[in-house]
């Protein structure tokens, strides 16, 4: 192990992030009773520029009005690049309740992106006095947020979480494609003349990972487009899931059971990871320091990858 210690993220729940706009305060009450973990009210693409005001003042007042229980109750606003953003930022943190939990910055492409954000944050907290400190997630939806992921990961204390915007991040990549995660029908290789398809996120995922593993922040996939397709996002989540993702957007309210299933380690895989750690403990108290379980061997890495497990279950089980 390296001397820098990779520190842990914070301690919540983070299966199925929920979007839905602040111009249609008809949706808050669902979302606020829904099954998911955190609730994304947004202020960006999903609501015209003629509607940014009132979505704004709808969101202020749902953070008063409506009861968000223990979900993380988080806002998109507008990006930096847009007359909106400051806006968004001094209204909600001048205005809202100790509700709001984060702020959620979209088409990050540098660490001064968030330091700006960071820095405006902190002023308002200092001037209104606000006792609960606002949290700070990221989308990485640009070739520069990728290029410069491990910078952004690093840029604030507030930071607790990065996502992967898959739509904005194709185009700004020039990747011939419309859809939104998933498989892509060009990305494909031949093998005997038979086409297999792979994952074009792969690589931007492992990249969101690791930046985020070593920082301390919640890795996040981020929307699967179409939600119809129930399979799809399952082997989407899956493999986020397997590569170190905590959670996935649910752009639909049938992606949240969906999400909440693939990110809840199963019973099954629970029961072996505690089994590994039983193994351990008789190998170590033997004075061994490796051991075998159902014929392979397990050694104190096994404990490390057992314990990630066993600790999600029971962090979201005592949530």
């Amino acid at each position: 192990m390296s001397f820098h210690q990779q520190p842990a993220p914070i301690s919540r729940p983070n299966r199925c992030q929920l979007f839905g706009p602040g111009s249609r305060t008809s949706l808050f009450p669902k979302m606020a009773a829904s099954a998911a973990d955190v609730i994304n009210l947004d202020l960006e693409d999903s609501v015209a520029p003629s509607d940014k005001d009132q979505a704004r003042k709808n969101i202020i007042a749902a953070t008063h009005d409506v009861d968000w229980g223990g979900k993380t109750l988080s806002v998109r606003i507008n990006a930096l690049d847009t007359p909106y953003w400051y806006k968004d930022v001094v209204d909600l943190l001048e205005q809202a309740s100790d509700q709001l939990d984060q702020i959620m910055i979209p088409k990050v492409g540098c660490a001064a992106d968030v330091y700006a954000v960071d820095a405006l944050v902190t002023a308002i907290e200092t001037a209104k006095s606000r006792s609960k400190p606002i949290n700070l997630e990221v989308i990485i939806e640009s070739a520069a947020g990728i290029s410069h992921v491990e910078e952004i990961a690093s840029s604030s204390q507030r930071l607790v979480a990065i996502s992967l915007g898959a739509a904005d991040f194709a185009a700004s990549m020039g990747m011939q494609t419309t859809g939104i995660g998933g498989t892509q029908e060009n990305y494909y290789m031949l093998n005997e003349g038979q086409k297999y398809w792979s994952d074009p996120w792969h690589w931007a995922q492992v990249a969101i990972v690791a930046a985020c593993r070593s920082n301390g922040l919640l890795p996040v996939d981020g929307p699967f487009g179409d939600f119809s397709d129930e399979e799809g996002f399952r082997a989407q989540a899956r493999r986020s899931a397997t590569l170190g993702m905590v959670g996935k957007w649910a752009i639909h309210p049938k992606q949240i059971s969906l999400s909440n299933e693939i990110f809840t380690p199963s019973k099954a895989a629970v029961d072996e990871a505690r089994e590994i750690l039983g193994a351990m403990e008789l190998a170590k108290s033997n004075g061994d320091g490796a051991t075998v379980y159902k014929g392979r061997l397990v050694d104190i890495a096994s404990i490390k990858q057992a314990e990630v497990i066993v600790q999600q279950f029971e962090m979201i089980n005592d949530a």
